[in-house]
């Protein structure tokens, strides 16, 4: 029999046995519950990293835990393959951004399969196949024929070198292109967007619906939908019928409006400047043309912005005000204007005394209500409730009151009414880029936009195209693609060149794995009702808000369409930390130099081998960039699977940030090799007989109790917040306790040894399944029954009682467990140690603690 552990060869050899035996296929029977576990696709960027490694091994070992639990689980993995990087490597490389994706796809498959996840291979999708996007563009079809899909004119990032546009990805910290260097400018092109905010209400109410996610990720969407009640007024414009209009949550201090202000783009912006204000409007328009929104935006950066010449009247008061336009305010958000009510908003307040605007006060403190006004030494703007002053018939309200009561006036006079408006902006989905969905709708001059015909999906993305990283996007260029007859009338009309945002792919991608090979429907709803919702879904913090957002916008409107029969696509949510890795970091450097790679660093006086100056260590995630990263494979080669999965899963809980210690990873290799020792020495020996309900001895019984509470404690924690490290700390008691038995000849050791065998085949399945098989059995590890615990094995029949003079320790004494505290201190009075330490002594107070110690106090 093999005594000595070595991790290569059993990994390899049950890699290949649970290959052979289908162990990780999709279940076809429907007679157990369903268990789906999932973790968020990768980007297949080429190689996996120990961020990858930790979200898997999490995903697998409760994946598992429920096979083993009886349930039917489907555990797959997929490939978020579309994107900005594989076209930029066709650029840069040459190499046509299939060519590459696939590549990488290849490598990564056969890394995570060397990693021995217990994954459904059969189940597996590209976003970038032809047979997963052609199914991408017919929900998009969806969503237009429902009226969730338009166009209108969006600001995008422009490159006026290379005539293009540009990702935000693709423009550095001083909005200057990744490729040209030029200033990037802002631009309007007509964009694709998807309505999302008609489902903004549901979003926002249904994450009551999800007890099983992260709070915090919760609170994260619903700012980012961003709910508020206010009102929506209108600002006559002087000389033209046109209005201004304006929401606003504060309605109650419109009295005090000073200026309107207009977005640059805002489609008035022109109508409203004077021809003495043409020549400086045009020139701030086009500065801040060239300013990315961030830039526009930020808290730290100077509000600028100057008077169009025109003028509005605030319906309320019916004076005449100044409009202006400035970098601050968006055409996309809001309405594009915003009133400024300088006395109670801080933005506006700034903004006012730079450009020596009007201060009005119409809100006071309740304490100064009454008493005399003045905006003449106001250094800040007063922005809580208060009493309302200088509003005419609203005086003397309070604030809150007057909210209402103004939005009631405004609807009565025909100027304002009330409304609810959501921060959340329709979805931008266009990128003028080709690795990406095309689509699926034709350009007719004379029928309009209409949608390619479903028999004519997918629309293919054409191989020969120039990739230059200049001018239009390689698709704009490609006449031959471009230019088809009309699928409605025949007349000769125009593709749709823009592609989709990659977050349409991974927004739907875990509706397609229970049916992933159907050639005919997107899903077979039978099938995906049947999996879904996701039970458990794991991935990173990063992807809180957006992915996860998208997703449950396509679940409902998939619903909608008759297609769901749920209403949330994921059930429980586990977003795991980030691993970090021994940082070297010289202060006096900055940008990427500062970082020091560490295998240029003596860890024991660490320097900056260029300067020779003392570096700083830290922990930081790790990254190429800062040269602190840990390949998998080193951790593979070297200590095995296992180890590395051991490691990942006792370092720190999931959900917090896991330092990479070598030290630590040696720790669990030394941990499973007395594992290895303690089960083969034992398979070893002639086997026990007997039957564990007999009357056992005390140490059968300690280790009984041993035994049992370790299958408590580990499924209670692998089962409710999935604490892994504690659970690996159980399964580390129990090695403990089996080694220290003295009764290792006892049927209860024969039932420790197969209860930590099994308990550690979810966290260490390959050192477990070959252990299993030492004992004798033929059956895999990760086909047998989770083990249950038994009640009566937990209770001790006797403690151990600390006896206490005067708060010292004195004696343990064994005592019946279940003693009262008038028994327990007779049985302290009467042991032989406490009698000579108590003798001629007066026993002032007798302090018992039940289960735990007496405690003598004497004179």
């Amino acid at each position: 029999m093999e005594s000595r552990y070595n991790p290569a060869e059993i990994e390899e050899k049950w890699q290949t046995t649970w290959t052979e035996q289908g162990l990780d296929k999709k279940p076809t029977e429907k007679n157990k519950p369903k268990y789906y576990a999932l973790s968020m696709f990768p980007y297949p960027s080429g190689s996996l990293h120990m961020g990858h490694v930790r979200n898997y091994t999490i995903t697998d070992v409760i994946a598992r835990l429920k096979r083993m639990q009886g349930y039917r689980v489907l555990h797959p993995m997929g490939w978020d393959a579309f994107g900005l990087p594989a076209e930029n490597a066709a650029i840069d490389r040459g190499v046509p951004p299939a060519k590459w994706t696939y590549e990488n796809i290849a490598q990564m498959r056969q890394q995570l399969k060397r990693l021995g996840f217990s994954i459904d291979w059969d189940c597996e999708v590209a976003t970038c196949s032809p047979d997963y996007y052609k199914w991408t563009q017919w929900i998009f079809l969806q969503f237009f024929k429902a009226g969730l899909a338009y166009q209108k004119e969006a600001a995008v990032n422009w490159d006026p070198v290379d005539q293009t546009v540009v990702a935000n990805e693709q423009v550095d910290g001083e909005g200057r292109s990744w490729r040209s260097g030029a200033k990037v400018e802002r631009k309007l092109l007509r964009q694709w967007f998807l309505k999302i905010t008609d489902y903004a209400e549901e979003l926002l109410n249904d994450l009551d619906k999800l007890p099983g996610w992260p709070e915090r990720v919760k609170l994260m969407q619903a700012n980012w939908i961003g709910k508020s009640t206010g009102a929506y007024l209108e600002f006559p414009i002087v000389g033209l019928e046109e209005k201004i209009g304006v929401y606003t949550t504060r309605p109650d201090t419109v009295y005090g409006v000073s200026y309107v202000v207009l977005a640059p783009e805002h489609p008035l912006t022109q109508r409203v400047t004077t021809p003495e204000n043409q020549a400086s409007v045009e020139v701030f328009v086009k500065e801040v043309s060239n300013q990315s929104e961030l830039e526009r935006t930020a808290e730290d950066k100077p509000k600028r912005g100057i008077p169009t010449g025109g003028k509005a009247i605030n319906p309320f008061t019916g004076e005449e005000i100044p409009i202006l336009i400035a970098d601050y305010v968006l055409y996309e958000y809001g309405t594009g204007a915003v009133m400024g009510v300088p006395a109670h908003d801080a933005r506006d307040f700034k903004f006012a005394k730079e450009k020596n605007l009007p201060i009005k006060v119409v809100i006071v403190p309740a304490e100064a209500a009454g008493k005399p006004t003045s905006e003449e030494g106001l250094h800040s703007a007063y922005t809580e409730p208060g009493i309302v002053v200088n509003s005419k018939q609203f005086d003397g309200m309070a604030s809150t009151d007057a909210k209402q009561a103004m939005v009631e006036y405004a609807e009565q006079q025909g100027f304002g009414k009330a409304r609810v408006q959501y921060r959340l902006r329709d979805w931008l989905i266009s990128r003028q880029r080709y690795w990406g969905a095309p689509i699926p709708v034709i350009r007719c001059p004379k029928c309009g936009i209409v949608p390619v015909p479903d028999e004519d999906l997918p629309v293919l993305l054409p191989d020969n195209v120039e990739f230059s990283g200049r001018g239009p996007s390689p698709l704009a260029k490609l006449e031959s693609w471009v230019n088809v007859p009309c699928p409605t009338c025949g007349t000769p009309a125009l593709r749709e060149t823009d592609t989709m945002d990659t977050f349409i792919d991974s927004s739907w991608y875990f509706l397609r794995f229970p049916d992933a090979k159907n050639e005919k429907q997107v899903f077979d709803s039978l099938e995906a009702n049947d999996w879904m919702p996701v039970d458990q879904y794991v991935g990173g913090i990063e992807h809180a808000i957006l992915h996860l957002l998208y997703s449950r916008f396509f679940t409902k409107v998939l619903r909608d369409r008759g297609l769901l029969n749920f209403d949330e696509p994921f059930q429980r949510l586990l977003t795991q930390g980030m691993v970090q890795g021994l940082t070297y970091m010289n202060p006096n450097k900055s940008g990427k130099d500062k970082w020091v790679p560490s295998h240029l660093v003596n860890p024991n006086d660490p320097r900056d081998p260029e300067t020779g100056e003392p570096l700083q260590r830290l922990y930081a995630t790790m990254s190429k960039s800062k040269g602190n990263g840990v390949a998998p494979e080193d951790v593979i080669d070297k200590y095995g699977i296992d180890t590395a999965r051991m490691f990942i899963l006792f370092k720190a809980p999931p959900e917090k940030d896991l330092e990479w210690e070598e030290t630590d990873v040696e720790g669990q290799f030394r941990f499973l090799n007395r594992v290895w020792r303690l089960v083969s020495e034992y398979a070893n020996q002639p086997r026990a007989v007997g039957d564990t309900q007999t009357q056992l001895s005390k140490p059968e019984k300690d280790l009984r109790r041993a035994i049992h509470t370790a299958i408590k404690e580990v499924t209670e924690d692998v089962e409710g917040e999935y604490q892994f490290n504690t659970a690996v700390s159980e399964l580390m008691k129990l090695s403990n306790a089996l080694t220290e038995a003295s009764c290792k000849n006892s049927p209860v050791y024969a039932e420790g040894i197969q209860t930590l065998v099994v308990l550690l085949a979810p966290f260490a399945p390959h050192i477990s399944e070959e252990l299993w098989h030492q004992l004798g059995n033929v059956e895999s590890i990760h086909t047998q029954a989770w083990p249950k615990y038994e009640e009566s094995a937990l209770v001790a029949d006797e403690i151990t009682l600390v006896i206490q003079i005067n708060g010292k320790k004195r004696a343990d004494l064994q005592v019946p467990a279940q003693a009262d505290k008038a028994e327990l201190e007779k049985y302290a009075r009467e042991s032989e140690i406490v009698r000579r330490h108590l003798e001629g002594k007066e026993i002032k107070k007798v302090i018992v603690v039940p289960g735990k110690l007496v405690n003598f106090v004497v004179g």
